[in-house]
This record gives C-alpha cells, structure tokens and sequence, in this order.
C-alpha cells in the first residue's frame, strides 16, 4: 500500500523567518535551484539538512555511509526555494552498493545550481576529501565549502585545522560551522542563495520533501541498525518495506524486513533471546514517529538474501539503484 509523500511535516526553523510574503517589483526576483551537499561519510550532510529544515528527515547516526541514496530537503522562505540534495559519502567503492552511492552524487553533483563540499573538522584532510576535490574538477556550479563539527574541536587546535582545509581547497571559500548548534549556517545559506538563479517555486510552500513516508522509514530503520550492530555487519543489511498502511491521519503501520547478505548474520540481527531486533525496532519506531509525527506500529523480521551489494537487479528492486 502506497502512501503520501512527506511532505508537510512540522517545521519551525529558528534562523528564519518561513513565511511567505507578496511579491513587489521592489524586491529582489525569487531565487530557486538545486543545492548538491557532498562530502566524505560521516562529514555531517544529513544533519546539516536536517537542522536547515528543523526536522528529522534525513537519516543520521554516528557511523559513516548511513546515507546510501540521494534525497531531497526542501526549504522554502519569502525570497528562495532551495532544494538540497544530500547525497551518500564520497569514498572508494568495494561493491556495485559502492559504486552506486558515489555514483549518486556524482550526478547530483552535475545537476546541481550551486554545490556545498561538506568536510568534517575532527580529521585532518586525507584520501576521501581529495576524492571529492576530484570530482569538482571541470565543469561544476559555483561551490562553497563548509567545515562542520566545530563544536568537537578544541578551541586552541581550531585555527590550525581551518588553515590546514584552506590549504586544501585553494582560494575558494571556506566557513566553519557547526550543523549541531547552528554556528555558519545563517552565513552559509545566505552565500548558498545569492548563487541560485531567479525562477519559480518547484515545490508547495508546505514541502519538505518529495520523498514517500515508507522510503524515509526504511532508511531510518537501516540508521537504527548501524547505529546498535557492531563491526561490518550493519553494511550488510538492506531494509525492505512489505506494507506501510495508514488507517487514518494519527496511525501508521509498517512492516519491514531486514535482509543480510550473510546467513550467519542472521542470528546476530536478531540477538539473543530477540533483544536486537527489539532494539532496533524501539529505536526505528521512535525516529519515524519524529519524523511522521504519527503513531506507528512496526512489525520487523530478519532473512538473508545473498549477494545483495553487489547485483544490479536486486539494487534496483530494494530502491537503491535507478533503472536506466
């Protein structure tokens, strides 16, 4: 059963102020566009939308690749529609699963009127920041750089780890934020907007997304999974939604099946006793909820399905993986 996208959920951000006003010849043209946020895994992209939009839409946890497949933020205010597209950690691929993520935003990267390199300060830049330097070179949008996780780096080591990006990225510019506390990200957007061109509103002023409510929940419950399972394991389950009904505008009930690409992984998805998947289940109803602002009932089970990353079909089906 097939429901609505997820588009009017609750939005109250504190940089600005959403409400739409009349237009007037003496104002400035309406900007609109496409905003392509890439960056390593793990650099902060989803949180940074999520904060944006002031709701948890895109899925977050402290492992890298929680994102594996691109998905639209829509912030509308009086001037601009700007339209992110977070997009799954530049890093190099082992599997088609691999290949397929980068290859996301990659073409996100192409179709984007303004791009943001997201890079986190905790690290020193190395093999998967030149990666996405890399994939800058030619013809790319207007391009801004953001240092996120400001918050976790000793003040006194900060200005040593600004230099040391700035070094890496030339003249461009470079602002230091913090997705968490909001510091950067009124400047940033304000950059991110005098680039977008002038043109029309794309989405309902009300839109957050174009994304349907069962595909948020499915990457919230692999988000779950990374975050409780240990090791390499959570890598290796895909997260299949088998019903997402909803008797009436407060409930929602979603059955889901975790699919491992290993058989022996099973039993660890499950734990002992079944204490796992209840965790996992305790913690993804949670974060729909959040997100849905429904009741939801969420039934889940475990099988394997062998080789999953690595062929095409199954991609395609799990959603993964466009058709071409």
């Amino acid at each position: 059963m097939s429901c609505a996208p997820a588009g009017r959920l609750d939005r109250r951000a504190p940089y600005f102020d959403n409400r739409r006003v009349s237009s007037s010849a003496a104002q400035p043209p309406f900007r609109s566009g496409y905003v392509a946020l890439i960056g390593p895994p793990n650099a902060g992209k989803s949180t940074l939308v999520n904060s944006w939009l002031q709701q948890s839409l895109a899925p977050v946890s402290a492992r890298p690749q929680t994102t594996i497949r691109s998905l639209l933020g829509i912030l509308t205010l009086p001037s601009a529609q700007v339209i992110f597209v977070d997009t799954p950690g530049m890093h190099q691929p082992l599997h088609r699963l691999g290949e397929t993520m980068v290859g996301a935003a990659r073409s996100s990267l192409r179709d984007a009127d303004v791009a943001v390199v997201v890079f986190d300060a905790t690290r020193l830049p190395g093999t998967e920041e030149d990666l996405c330097l890399k994939a800058l070179a030619g013809d790319f949008p207007p391009t801004f750089f953001a240092l996120n996780k400001i918050e976790r780096v000793p003040t006194a080591a900060l200005p040593s780890r600004l230099m040391a990006y700035q070094r890496a990225v030339g003249n461009r510019w470079l602002i230091p934020i913090s997705a968490a506390d909001g510091r950067g990200l009124p400047e940033l957007l304000e950059r991110v907007i005098e680039h977008l061109p002038a043109g029309p509103m794309y989405f309902d002023a009300e839109s957050l997304t174009d994304a349907y409510e069962r595909d948020l929940a499915a990457d919230l419950i692999r988000a779950a999974c990374l975050e409780l399972l240990r090791d390499e394991v959570p890598y290796q389950v895909a997260v299949r939604i088998d019903a997402y009904q909803e008797p009436d505008a407060e409930h929602a009930r979603i059955e889901a099946t975790l699919l491992t690409e290993k058989e022996n992984h099973k039993a660890i998805v499950i734990g002992k006793g079944g204490q796992m998947i209840k965790r996992i289940g305790t913690l993804s109803r949670q974060r729909i909820e959040q997100m849905s602002g429904r009741h939801v009932y969420l039934a889940l089970r475990v099988k394997s399905l062998p080789g999953w990353r690595s062929n095409d079909r199954l991609l395609t089906e799990l959603g993964y993986r466009s058709e071409r």
